[in-house]
């Protein structure tokens, strides 16, 4: 299996996926203990999800699964969120803290998967970036992600169902941090803005307005579209369809603010 797949759009507007994929190399699996191949911190069906909402929109997706390497970390390694609990640039545990390798990988295997799948991936990213941007001027990416809505180990209480990140408002425009949260704050959903989840690797590393790229990051509640958040973590039509309508409206009023060149200059 190829490590990224690219759907090029017509679109200013880049859906972005690092975890939904589930891909595991059947080497590295087999290092995996039990916990670890239960494949637990997916981006459960995100891929599923927003498939079609904004047709016209690029798609890049990884396929590979966050334990070989997480796609959305920096690649040296560095913590996201320095002080509190996370997972690395190669996960050692689950989001419960529950250890995932029988045999864990050593400096150069991660190395390898950093050049193999973590490079592949943004090299692609990068691409699709500089195809659109060329095309609109802009470029706005969509950081698409899902998480089980409890999880004491990363964060206390329940998680809003609607999770904005921006990183502090420095990775897109102001018209497009209102955009989104004024549309969820609308809907039945509970939302925050730049709470737990601030935007992780992709949002900062790439969101720069002033440079015409714009990355807004959004962190769904699983239990919005899925049956339950546990394994087999099925989804749910009826729910993803009530939730699919919110994130219909946010995708189009993105697009539509991308394309009426309000955020050109704007670096707010």
């Amino acid at each position: 299996m190829t490590p990224v797949s690219v759907h090029e759009g017509t679109a200013p507007v880049i859906l972005v996926q690092p975890h939904s994929g589930t891909f595991v190399p059947v080497e590295i699996e087999a290092r995996l203990n039990p916990c670890g191949r239960e494949l637990l911190d997916t981006d459960w069906h995100v891929d599923r999800l927003y498939e079609d909402l904004l047709p016209e929109a690029s798609v890049v997706r990884a396929n590979f699964h966050r334990y070989v390497i997480d796609a959305n970390r920096d690649p040296s390694g560095v913590s996201l969120y320095p002080g509190q609990n996370t997972t690395g640039l190669v996960p050692l545990v689950t989001f419960d803290e529950q250890p995932i390798w029988a045999e864990p990988p050593t400096d150069e295997e991660i190395e390898a998967r950093r050049r193999d799948y973590h490079s592949a991936y943004h090299a692609a990213l990068s691409l699709e970036i500089e195809r659109v941007k060329a095309r609109h001027g802009v470029a706005v990416l969509y950081d698409c992600h899902s998480i089980r809505s409890r999880l004491p180990f990363l964060f206390e209480g329940e998680l809003p169902d609607l999770n904005i990140g921006t990183n502090n408002g420095e990775s897109c425009a102001r018209a497009l941090e209102s955009a989104a949260t004024d549309i969820c704050a609308q809907s039945d959903f509970s939302c925050v803005l730049n709470g737990r989840f601030r935007g992780g690797w992709t949002t900062r590393h790439y969101g720069k307005p002033r440079t015409g790229v714009h990355a807004i990051q959004m962190e769904i509640a699983q239990h919005c579209y899925l049956e339950t958040e546990a394994p087999p973590f099925a989804y749910n039509d009826s729910k993803a369809d009530k939730l699919r309508k919110t994130l219909k409206q946010i995708l189009e009023r993105v697009n539509a603010l991308a394309l009426s060149g309000e955020l050109e200059g704007d670096g707010s």
